[in-house]
């Protein structure tokens, strides 16, 4: 079923609009940036010349396409839009593209979405995306805007990242949403819904969330971000931690079971899941994990970003999300000093997983993947002038999940997360550049 003549006008008029309506998008789009990146300067743009530029020769015009492609600037916090050997993520520059991807027809894009990994597992068939293409159109140039790409010309990974990962994931997530409200009758107060997010570190979890909350917020729901990361104990409760468990490095540093405040999340998650009217308000948590020379400390409240109600959705990431305790022999087989951790993990379902109602787990071909994007994000910290670890201190560090990544991930894949069930779960294969593949 082709689109309509409506339908096509409709989408080439978006594609090609320059007009005043467009520019202050545009600006409104860097505002939105602005705020989730308060510690980076945007790059100031060249002054508008007063008439138009002699055209250059079209043959220049199309070498100059093909050549290169605007990349991400990254927040501090915030890992990259995509990611390289050759270019770490992180930085702003003019990288590179082998291949970019002229979007010349909507029949194109159709086409292009139709044989994505993740439409059949989103429920999507040919004739629902051609019916609604005007809005993966309009979805796919709101995350081109809030990554600073150019809409009209990405790249084929650029593309590929918004079109067939992050719009088919935001659609799923929004009929999630259209359920869990249609449960509740009119004028009942309605929770927000919790979509827990599990993926390992490095994997585009933070990236995709961050992409996913802006995409609620310009549809008009109210949305928030939480990380596991924002319920590690304080830096001195983590050396008491340290202190009792002498020996084990597991539990050296933060990270693994047993290294969260349990009841600090609880609390938390429950005042938000109440932020069901306006005017309710709440400050959500903050780690630093700059604090103490990089072993991090809880943040100071005062910085601590405000929410408002009502809330409609929570997304809450974390590499050990849904993670499900096992029997002692299985754990000890993989590293003695996990039984503790998997004796501490026996608390965290309803610390967490109790409140998510909808889950996306990230699955990777392996483990070892981790060291390699972590690699990589440390070497973009350094580039940027920040201190970050050197390879010896990644490898170490990431050494320390790796025992619960052995023991935990094939229930995780194979089974789902703690208290999953399977009308609200969506996994996704990952290839090491982070891009979503049929799984097995």
């Amino acid at each position: 079923m082709s689109p309509s003549p409506t339908v096509l006008a409709r989408a080439r008029a978006r594609l090609l609009n320059r007009s005043r309506r467009g520019r202050e998008r545009e600006r409104h789009t860097k505002r939105e940036w602005r705020r989730y990146t308060p510690r980076r300067r945007l790059p100031q743009r060249p002054p508008r010349p007063s008439h138009p530029p002699p055209a250059r020769p079209h043959h220049h015009r199309r070498a100059a396409a093909a050549s290169c492609s605007l990349a991400v600037t990254a927040a501090p916090s915030r890992k990259a839009f995509l990611s390289c050997p050759d270019h770490s993520p992180g930085r702003s520059r003019i990288t590179p593209s082998s291949s970019p991807a002229l979007i010349t027809s909507v029949q194109d894009l159709r086409d292009f979405i139709c044989s994505g990994p993740l439409v059949d597992r989103i429920g999507c068939t040919k004739e629902k995306i051609a019916e609604s293409i005007d809005r993966w159109l309009r979805c796919g140039g709101q995350v081109a805007r809030l990554f600073r790409l150019n809409e009209l010309q990405l790249s084929e990974s650029e593309k590929a990242r918004i079109y067939r990962f992050y719009i088919p994931v935001f659609l799923w997530c929004e009929d999630q949403v259209i359920d869990h409200r249609a449960k509740y009758n009119d004028g009942d107060e309605i929770p927000p819904l919790v979509i827990g997010v599990s993926a390992p570190q490095g994997s585009g979890k933070t990236t995709l969330v961050f992409a996913l909350d802006y995409l609620f917020r310009v549809a008009g729901r109210k949305s928030t971000t939480l990380s596991i990361d924002d319920f590690y104990l304080t830096a001195k409760e983590q050396n008491e931690l340290r202190d009792r468990n002498p020996g084990n490095a597991l539990l050296e540093l933060r990270g693994n079971a047993g290294s969260h405040d349990l009841q600090f999340s609880v609390e938390t998650l429950e005042s938000l899941t109440k932020l069901t009217k306006e005017g309710m308000k709440m400050k959500v948590p903050r780690y630093d994990k700059s604090a103490f020379g990089g072993r991090g400390d809880r943040a100071d409240p005062s910085v601590w970003p405000e929410v408002e109600g009502p809330l409609e959705v929570i997304l809450f990431e974390g590499w050990m999300l849904g993670f499900k305790p096992l029997p002692n022999e299985v754990v000890k087989a993989v590293d003695p000093q996990l039984e503790v951790v998997n004796k501490n993990l026996e608390a965290y379902y309803d610390a967490w997983d109790r409140f998510i109602e909808s889950w996306i787990v990230i699955k990777i071909r392996g483990p070892n993947c981790v060291f390699q994007w972590r690699l990589q994000a440390e070497i973009a910290m350094r580039a940027d002038g920040k201190p970050g670890m050197s390879d010896k201190e990644v490898m170490d560090f990431v050494s320390r999940y790796l025992p619960a990544y052995h023991a935990y991930f094939p229930t995780l894949h194979n089974e789902g997360p703690n208290g999953s069930k399977p009308e609200h779960l969506l996994v996704i294969d990952i290839d090491e550049g982070r891009n979503p593949i049929r799984g097995n």
